[in-house]
């Protein structure tokens, strides 16, 4: 049986190799154990204090690393639950809403029975209200309901859970203001999605996102369009008895829409005649 060797001169490479990576390690490992730690000593009660005057000056970044080191070197201390609940709020004055939102949830997994539970799902859902705002939006230069509605959607899920299991949380009014404007956002979006489908020919996808509004944010302000959307769907699948009978709804709901003329309705895109009723 033939054995194979190593030539000698590989393998005092790969021990020189060996040495010097373990010369490294230990040189990083030394200098690691050589960092001074800045919060050594200090008790979970001035740490806790330290970062609360922080927080009341306005200092959060500071206030942040002393409430990260408290979360981590005393996780069941007295002041833990509550110096996460002061992280969230510390993310959220730094505007990062994703870390804000990752401490909310976190929260709200280790402590869903906590008296202040409503606090950081509303935290959470208003992350994602001011990560889904754009600053061009006061200005009404854009409209974000044409825009990816991720961060959106995700407001509006935690507002509506909010409101669901809290409703009598002091945060639960301006929840519900929140859940009107958010609501009237992503009908509007859902619509512009129709109004594409519509243009393209897509008759029956049009249909179904007209519909998703109407079952989905029936006291948004787009239901009367999302009905218009569903008249025209359904004139461009040639379904004019549904049609019909979703135009009576439209102006049952909203006689002065738009795209009405009396009880006569009026395509925009389908190349169809007016449906009246």
């Amino acid at each position: 049986m033939r054995v194979f060797t190593m030539p000698s001169r590989l393998a005092a490479l790969l021990l020189a190799s060996t040495l010097l990576v373990g010369c490294a390690s230990n040189g990083n490992q030394e200098q690691d154990e050589e960092e001074p730690d800045e919060f050594a000593g200090v008790s979970e009660s001035e740490l806790y204090e330290e970062a609360r005057e922080d927080l009341e000056s306005g200092s959060y970044t500071s206030a942040i690393t002393r409430l990260e080191a408290l979360d981590t070197r005393y996780p069941f201390g007295n002041r833990a639950e509550q110096a996460q609940l002061e992280l969230i709020y510390a993310y959220y004055e730094t505007d990062d809403w994703e870390a804000t939102r990752a401490a909310a949830s976190r929260f709200i997994r280790l402590h869903p029975s906590h008296p202040q539970a409503d606090y950081a799902l509303y935290m959470r859902g208003l992350a994602s209200w001011q990560a889904g705002r754009f600053s061009l939006e006061r200005l009404r230069l854009i409209d974000i309901s044409k825009r990816d509605l991720g961060a959106t959607r995700e407001a509006y899920n935690d507002f509506r859970e909010l409101i669901r299991l809290y409703p009598d949380s002091e945060y639960a009014p301006d929840a519900e203001q929140r859940l009107i404007y958010l609501r009237n956002i992503l009908a509007r979006h859902e619509l512009h999605v129709a109004d594409f489908y519509l243009r393209k020919g897509a008759y029956l996808a049009a249909v179904e996102r007209g519909r998703w509004v109407v079952e989905n944010y029936p006291r948004s302000e787009a239901t009367s369009d999302a009905l218009a959307v569903m008249v025209e769907g359904y004139l461009g699948l040639e379904m004019r008895d549904r049609a019909r009978e979703t135009l009576e709804v439209l102006i049952d709901n909203s006689p002065n829409h738009e795209r009405l003329n009396g009880r006569t309705f009026r395509p925009q895109h389908v190349n169809e005649d007016a449906l009246s009723v």
